[in-house]
């Protein structure tokens, strides 16, 4: 379609399609996910699953229709029928439609704040598809009373049984808010193109998936576009290609304990994340280097600026 039509039109029309195919599937999870709540029928829960993946499946075609090319590399262990962790560098709202077009994941959830459940479509499809709303403690709060340290590990991990009924992809972005030059320079990050990866998030998603995951899926987001608006640029037809790597890393190799309480184990953990995002700072330069050099009207483009 890139070839046929200018790439402003392509941009608006895979905007528009991401947009309806939202709100469609929006409406028809929590349809759903009402009856399935009145009515107390659980083969309702497959009806919606199924819904979900029809979202994920527009999500891919809006980005095809974009003018966008995906570059995906997998790895072979990884099966639509498993369940996973998936921790990822995070650029744009749009790292969320690119995730979920990946069809040999399993459907991704999200940890969520209990506040984003009154949210109309996002909320409340969350709410249908029973991902975990997490409502935890202050400092202040754990200072007065020690015991809510493992409360909200607990409430999280009741949350998540229906996990175990489908599979699933559990993401999480570790730097816990998107990629800035701005932000990056606050944080006097040592990763030029990353932020500071929070371990303590992604060590309590390990401590409370332990029992229901296969394994780690590390995953390196690279937008290949000169105009850091990532949204922008592709409502504009200005994203050319997007690269996702994902490395897999079994459960019985990853570093596990209670973060929270074991300090040998949490100065572990921030080892471990540290040395994951220092290499995945080094793959996100390779990445667009090679693309770069692969890619002439690319190079011009970004000379220009």
């Amino acid at each position: 379609m890139k070839n046929m039509l200018p790439n402003w039109i392509c941009g608006a029309i895979g905007a528009l399609y991401l947009v309806l195919n939202t709100v469609l599937w929006g409406l028809i999870i929590l349809i759903l996910g009402l009856l399935k709540w009145s009515l107390r029928i659980q083969l309702l829960s497959s009806c919606l699953h199924w819904a979900y993946r029809k979202w994920c499946v527009g999500n891919r075609l809006g980005l095809k229709l974009g003018g966008v090319t995906l570059h995906v590399t997998m790895p072979q262990e990884v099966s639509i029928n498993g369940w996973y962790l998936l921790i990822s560098n995070h650029i744009s709202w749009l790292d969320i439609v690119v995730l979920s077009a990946q069809e040999v994941l399993p459907a991704p959830k999200f940890f969520l704040k209990d506040e984003l459940k009154y949210v109309p479509l996002i909320g409340t499809g969350a709410w249908a598809l029973d991902m975990p709303f997490m409502k935890r403690a202050s400092k202040s709060e754990v200072a007065k009373n020690p015991k809510l340290k493992r409360m909200d590990v607990e409430r999280t991990k009741q949350s998540c049984q229906n996990f175990r009924h489908h599979p699933t992809t559990v993401i999480n972005f570790a730097e816990g808010t998107r990629y800035t030059p701005s932000k990056q320079r606050r944080q006097s990050s040592p990763y030029p193109n990353l932020l500071k990866p929070k371990a303590g998030g992604t060590a309590f998603a390990l401590d409370v998936l332990n029992a229901q995951i296969d394994g780690l899926l590390n995953t390196t987001l690279v937008y290949h576009c000169v105009d850091a608006h990532i949204c922008r640029a592709f409502m504009m037809g200005k994203l050319t290609a997007i690269t996702v790597e994902i490395e897999f890393t079994p459960l019985a190799l990853l570093p596990t304990g209670d973060y929270q309480i074991d300090k040998q184990y949490r100065i572990q953990f921030q080892a471990y994340m540290n040395q994951l995002w220092l290499e995945k700072s080094r793959r996100i330069a390779a990445i667009e280097e090679n693309y770069r050099a692969a890619n002439s009207d690319y190079e011009q483009e970004v000379g220009q600026l």
